[in-house]
């Protein structure tokens, strides 16, 4: 059996995953298990598991997310996750690594590994500065699928009734965490971690990062949907449309790309909304994602790559006059944007 890895049981993480492989039926035996750490992020234990010729993933969340802060969240978040890479995989055949097996007493699941030599991770390109833009409109044509597949769906509804684990990991962390380093804006942000709440209208993936998304040789993969609830669209395409913004502190000299993919991106979503009014949802975006922008600075998840005092200074100079006067249009946040960059805003 391969070596230990990762934070998953305190005696021998390792052994217990390649015990339910075997409890699952996954593996005949564990002794010829071999198991290596992949990059979770902050949320979850990821191996690739190598057996008798076959290679796949096993995930399983962690109930202390590694952050700063103290931040805990319910591992029943596992089972949602399958549960929604499941359901979008029979609305978009091919968005979603297959499910192969679940363990419910472990907590954890079994998908497809997808290798980085013809999977690469989207957020690793948009770091590189390769900001394409069809490849972009690409991912909001296949969320808008995907909302739309679901929207006023009883069954799905019940199904995903995740509201309380997405307050915990999404509206907290994020908007109301940032409302109590800004008192100022507490009543601004407050409010629209309830109206988000409030709203539940289709299924959302909940964590529509670049760093969850695969540039597949068919279109984008989605991964890691542990916030997977029955709630408002609009914080999708919000959440996603920040990390283009964001990007363009990292590499200026790409920004033109960054805010291109960022118009493609919207765009093909709202092209593919016929569930509720584009406008409509597209001023809930709007007033979402400057709170979002500031929340990555001051929230519970910062971004990892703005380390210095004057890139987030720069966030929130640009955040705040926004967050206390919502857009109504996706246009208007980027356009607010554009100008900070230039230094005329």
């Amino acid at each position: 059996m391969a070596e230990s890895v990762g934070e998953g049981d305190a005696a021998n993480p390792v052994a217990a995953i390649a015990a339910a492989l075997v409890r699952s039926g996954l593996v005949d035996s564990d002794l010829t298990v071999r198991l290596s750490a992949l990059t979770g992020g902050v949320s979850s234990d990821i191996w690739k598991v190598e057996v008798d010729g076959r290679v796949f993933v096993v995930k399983r969340a962690l109930a202390k997310l590694r952050v700063a802060q103290d931040w805990r969240a319910p591992v029943s978040r596992n089972a949602a996750e399958a549960a929604w890479l499941r359901t979008a995989g029979a609305v978009v055949p091919g968005a979603v690594p297959r499910v192969l097996r679940e363990d419910a007493a472990t907590g954890l699941f079994a998908m497809d590994y997808l290798p980085p030599e013809t999977h690469p991770v989207w957020k690793a390109l948009l770091m590189q500065g390769v900001a394409d833009a069809g490849f972009a409109a690409a991912v909001g044509a296949t969320l808008a699928r995907l909302h739309s597949a679901t929207d006023g769906d009883p069954a799905v509804a019940a199904a995903f009734a995740n509201a309380g684990t997405f307050h915990q990991i999404r509206l907290e962390p994020y908007l109301e965490a940032t409302a109590s380093r800004h008192p100022a804006l507490a009543e601004a942000l407050m409010g629209l971690s309830h109206r988000t709440d409030a709203h539940r209208a289709a299924l959302i993936h909940g964590d529509v990062s670049p760093k969850n998304i695969l540039v597949g040789p068919a279109g984008p993969v989605f991964l890691d949907a542990e916030c997977a609830t029955y709630g408002d669209p609009a914080f999708d395409l919000a959440f996603c449309l920040n990390h283009l913004l964001l990007k363009c502190l990292v590499r200026p000299e790409a920004a033109a790309g960054y805010l291109a993919a960022f118009d493609a991106l919207a765009g093909s979503f709202l092209a593919g909304v016929a569930f509720e009014p584009p406008e409509a949802l597209e001023a809930r975006a709007a007033a979402l994602l400057p709170a979002l922008f500031l929340a990555r600075v001051d929230g519970k998840s910062p971004v990892e790559y703005l380390v210095d005092d004057a890139s987030r200074e720069r966030v929130r100079a640009a955040a705040v006059p926004l967050v206390r006067t919502p857009p109504a249009r996706l246009e208007a946040v980027r356009r607010h944007w554009a100008a900070a960059l230039e230094g005329t805003s």
